[in-house]
């Protein structure tokens, strides 16, 4: 998604909470917490809003989401594109699919490539989704991406305008969907408000 926030809201158990324009100030109360919770907002009124409902991230799910996985990409934290796969209640299952060591105290991946962009990311966290889903026997992934839905996880991708490790990575996921779509399952969008794997944050 491309939508940029600008307010952030940290949740701390014990009862510690409060809304930051400042990303470094929220990332200091929430990282390597254990049930601590954060989410960026456009205005500071929304996310005191969602602190007062109880800073919980399954009121997504409660809008009727479909079972399956969900994924997403964005940045926000000024170290590059981060990458995010969870179920429909926004547990994160990344760790289904990288190795420890490479998923961060956030349940999410950092690409380590500082040019990767947005939609690179997105493809990638699709990938993933699509290992994940064939490791857990699950037939539906969602996304908000359709550049990524529509386009490049179908192998529809202008190869001669795009850096080689995406054109790479946009033939392995297309093949990878067409095996999964074989075998029943299928890959949809879902608006980016509805993605209860959106990152919560972007720049």
């Amino acid at each position: 998604m491309a939508t940029k926030n600008k307010f952030y809201a940290y949740f701390i158990p014990g009862g510690q909470k409060g809304v930051t324009d400042e990303w470094r100030i929220c990332e200091s109360k929430v990282k390597g917490v254990v049930g601590a919770r954060f989410k960026g907002f456009k205005d500071e009124e929304e996310a005191r809003g969602w602190l007062a409902k109880g800073a919980n991230y399954e009121l997504k799910a409660n809008k009727q989401l479909a079972p399956g996985i969900y994924f997403d990409a964005g940045t926000g934290r000024g170290n590059g594109v981060e990458i995010s796969v969870t179920d429909a209640n926004g547990v994160n299952l990344l760790h289904k699919a990288l190795p420890k060591k490479t998923v961060n105290s956030f349940g999410k991946h950092l690409i380590k490539d500082k040019s990767a962009t947005n939609n690179y990311g997105e493809l990638l966290a699709l990938s993933y989704a699509l290992k994940i889903a064939k490791k857990e026997k699950v037939k539906s992934i969602f996304g908000d991406s359709r550049l990524v839905i529509d386009y490049w996880s179908k192998w529809r991708i202008k190869r001669n305008d795009l850096p080689k490790k995406t054109v790479e990575l946009s033939k392995d996921v297309s093949e990878s969907r067409y095996e999964f779509e074989k075998n029943g399952g299928s890959v949809k969008r879902v608006s980016g408000d509805n993605n209860p794997a959106d990152l919560g944050f972007h720049k």
